[in-house]
């Protein structure tokens, strides 16, 4: 039988995306019907080639190609005739792109082999992002707006929200992210009767706002903040109560959520992040900032808190130490939260089924 050719084109290959391609790749790997191929870019910084073998099945080919993140005419026209040339090679029957630069690309190139079905998934509009001008802002969405009207492809949102952006824009599926729900069953969930310590994982950088983590924690020198990672931006992160542990491995990682009290994202966007849901299967109360991604994870007044500002996070944790059986009713929904929309294996399925051209969802 011949296998369906499934090609995963994205210019970041670190951090949230890396994780969506990577547990995507995981779970098809269960179907024999699909062969998968990756081109990446090893231009971000983080990206960790050593990290492959670990992440991705043997059957899984892996090509590197330069991409890079900001507009450079004549770089992106080097990359896309690359792209162009390695698509044909391939013979793909499913283009499926990620993140804003390989949706731009990876639809122009995907012109030079037009029997495969192109998907695009934006894992956070680069018109969200407020480490830019308003003007780049602009651009960015004006472009999101017509490479779909010229180009085509159908965009496969991994949220909510990014599903209401993304019907405005063209042709739209959605399919939510998840995480593998198993591979926390051996993890030991700590639980405490009152609010001792805060937790965050992540890159320390612009997207993660770790000024205002440490305005938080500098407003409660009583609870300890923990910060999992590390980055370009950890000169910010002042307050004496701060911990910040460096990188970890995943399960190090996961076994550090597992033990603190609350989780907290204080980012200015996302896509929709693995690391509210690995936290929320953990059964946290989380606190997070209201914008898109975290809201579509983060219900508000049910397993956890939306914040707009400095003076929200301060009302939620307020309201968290006064009524510490919060922690765990909180924590008990979002694990519940996590079991009915985050569930890998339920939501990748429809995946297949879009892949393997079976129907929409």
């Amino acid at each position: 039988m011949k296998k369906n050719k499934v090609l995963h084109i994205s210019e970041t290959f670190v951090t949230g995306v890396y994780t969506y391609i990577q547990s995507i790749c995981a779970f098809t790997a269960q179907n024999s019907n699909i062969e998968t191929h990756i081109i990446y870019s090893p231009n971000r910084e983080g990206t960790d080639q050593l990290n492959f073998k670990k992440d991705f099945s043997p059957g899984t080919k892996l090509i590197s190609l330069p991409m890079q993140r900001e507009v450079s005419f004549s770089k992106d026209y080097k990359s896309l005739q690359q792209l162009k040339k390695a698509i044909k090679q391939i013979k793909p029957d499913v283009i499926h792109l990620h993140s804003s630069k390989a949706g731009v690309l990876g639809r122009i190139a995907a012109k030079s082999w037009p029997t495969a079905r192109v998907y695009y998934t934006p894992n956070g509009y680069a018109f969200l992002r407020e480490d830019i001008s308003p003007l780049k802002q602009k651009f960015f969405k004006l472009i999101e707006n017509w490479i779909p009207k010229i180009y085509g492809g159908t965009t496969i949102a991994c949220g909510d929200t990014e599903y209401e952006y993304a019907k405005a824009f063209g042709k739209s599926l959605m399919v939510r992210n998840g995480i593998n729900l198993s591979e926390l069953d051996n993890i030991k969930v700590s639980s405490n009767s009152e609010l001792k310590t805060i937790v965050t994982l992540g890159r320390i950088s612009a997207q993660k706002n770790p000024k205002l983590f440490n305005a938080i924690a500098e407003k409660y020198p009583d609870i300890n903040f923990i910060w999992i990672g590390d980055g370009e931006l950890q000169h910010l992160l002042t307050a004496s109560n701060i911990e910040i542990t460096g990188w970890l491995d995943r399960e190090s990682a996961l076994k550090q959520l597992a033990k603190h009290d609350v989780y907290i994202q204080t980012s200015l966007w996302e896509g929709l992040p693995f690391t509210i849901i690995e936290a929320m299967a953990l059964q946290k109360t989380i606190l997070a900032t209201n914008v898109i991604g975290n809201k579509d994870a983060v219900s508000h007044q049910n397993n956890g808190f939306l914040c707009d500002n400095l003076e929200g996070f301060e009302k939620a944790i307020h309201q968290l130490k006064s009524e510490p059986e919060l922690l765990k009713t909180f924590g008990e929904q979002s694990q519940k939260l996590t079991y009915e929309k985050f569930d890998r294996n339920k939501n990748f399925r429809g995946l297949i089924k879009i892949y393997l051209n079976q129907g929409n969802l």
